[in-house]
Order: C-alpha cells, then sequence, then structure tokens
C-alpha cells in the first residue's frame, strides 16, 4: 500500500467537518447537511484516522443526548486534521528521523488477515489471522491439506527433490550449491521459529493481550516469511 495522500486526506476531513458543523433550529440542534450527504463521507474519514490515530475508536468521546449523533467523530477528525496539518513540525520536534513501518504496508497475506482484529484493538488475535491466512495461501500453493504449519513448511521448503504429492518452493533455482541448501534450510528453520516462538505461545495465551508494538513486530516477522513463500518457484515431480 502507498503512503497516506495527505492533502487528499486533509480535503476529505475538512469536508465532513464541513457537513457536519451543526446549528441551532427553533431548540433542536441539526447539522449543516442532511443524513445522507454525511453518511458516505464518514465512510472516508473513518479509514483515515484508521491510519492517522491507532484504535481512534476506543478513544472516541460519548456524545451527550443533546449532541450531534456525528460530534464524536467530527471531533475526532478535528484531531486528525491538526495532526496532518501539523505533521513536519510535530516530527521536528517530537520525534527522530528514524524509519516508522506501517502494518498495512506489509505483505498482502498478513494485513488482509490481520486488518480488521487490528482495527479494533486485538492485538494478538490480529496476529493469529495474520498466521492462518499464510498458512492457508501456502496449502493453496502447494495444494496441500494434508499438512499445516510447521509440518508443512518443512515440507515446502526441504532441500530435498519434489516427489509425487510432495511439491517443493524453491527461493532460488537448485543448481545443488551451498547456496541454495542454505536459502532453503534458512526458510525451513525460519518458518519453525514463527510457529514456534508466535503461533504456539498465542494459542496458550488466549486472554492475555499484546502491545500493539509487539504484534507490530511479529507482523513484521510473518511479512518476510510470506514474502518468501509468494515469490518462491513451485517445483513438482516431473
Amino acid at each position: 500500500m502507498s503512503e497516506l495522500n495527505v492533502e487528499w486526506a486533509l480535503r476529505e476531513l475538512e469536508e465532513f467537518i464541513s457537513l457536519s458543523t451543526t446549528h441551532s433550529n427553533g431548540g433542536y440542534t441539526e447539522t449543516l447537511a442532511s443524513e445522507d450527504e454525511i453518511t458516505p463521507q464518514a465512510e472516508v474519514v473513518e479509514r483515515i484516522l484508521n491510519r492517522i490515530i491507532p484504535n481512534w475508536r476506543a478513544k472516541i468521546a460519548i456524545r451527550s443526548s443533546f449532541e450531534s449523533q456525528w460530534k464524536p467523530l467530527r471531533d475526532m477528525c478535528i484531531r486528525a486534521h491538526e495532526i496532518l496539518k501539523r505533521r513536519d513540525e510535530i516530527s521536528e520536534n517530537l520525534g527522530d528521523n528514524a524509519p516508522r513501518v506501517s502494518a498495512s504496508d506489509f505483505h498482502s497475506w498478513v494485513w488482509s488477515g490481520a486488518e480488521s482484529l487490528w482495527q479494533s484493538g486485538h492485538y494478538r488475535e490480529a496476529v493469529e489471522g495474520a498466521i492462518r491466512k499464510i498458512n492457508a495461501e501456502t496449502q493453496n500453493k502447494l495444494g496441500r491439506r494434508d499438512l499445516s504449519e510447521t509440518k508443512l513448511f518443512n515440507e515446502a521448503f526441504s532441500e530435498n527433490p519434489p516427489a509425487v504429492g510432495k511439491p517443493r518452493l524453491h527461493r532460488m533455482s537448485d543448481d545443488g550449491s551451498d547456496t541454495f541448501k542454505s536459502v532453503q534450510r534458512g526458510a525451513r528453520t525460519f518458518a519453525e521459529g514463527v510457529f514456534a516462538g508466535i503461533r504456539n505461545p498465542l494459542a496458550h495465551e488466549v486472554d492475555v493481550e499484546m502491545s500493539q508494538q509487539q504484534a507490530l513486530e511479529y507482523l513484521a516477522a510473518l511479512s518476510i516469511l510470506a514474502r518468501w513463500v509468494d515469490g518462491s518457484t513451485l517445483e513438482v515431480a516431473r
């Protein structure tokens, strides 16, 4: 996914803020625009907020019965607008120039498996969703449903030639070199580490939530594995 188009995002936020502006009408509070105009714009700004203010839904204020239903979302959009408008100033004064990582820039298998749970703040479940997605896509590429997780990847990245019913994934051409063997072994042991060090502990810690930073680091590791699988050549017995 490409970087956020800041100028576009600012315009969309401004449009929603304008549409949801309220005024008094005979003792009632009304928005300047109709529900039909505001609702589709709300869909757009919610996606923008997902990129700018992590877990923003949990931070949104509860409105009073006298306020417009759009006020909490409007207030959040005002915050996001200010963050974007002053992004250079904020970066200069609050942070260094170290690279920033966005989960949406990881391999598509990882983010598609994690996105919905990530946006709702369920980071542990998001990591599990990404792992399930990688496992399923690997099964699809190999055409195997009889194996999963560690056993699946051990077979996939085996240094042995493909056999009937046992296709392989080669990250480079099998030229019999030590480099080929090293690359295959690296992918195989990396996958084993993912399932032993990430997947298995998660399965036994169902009531333990993890931090966003830890989840992001786990997704980064999963993205490497996904790219290796996706970029490998499928080799079948001839």
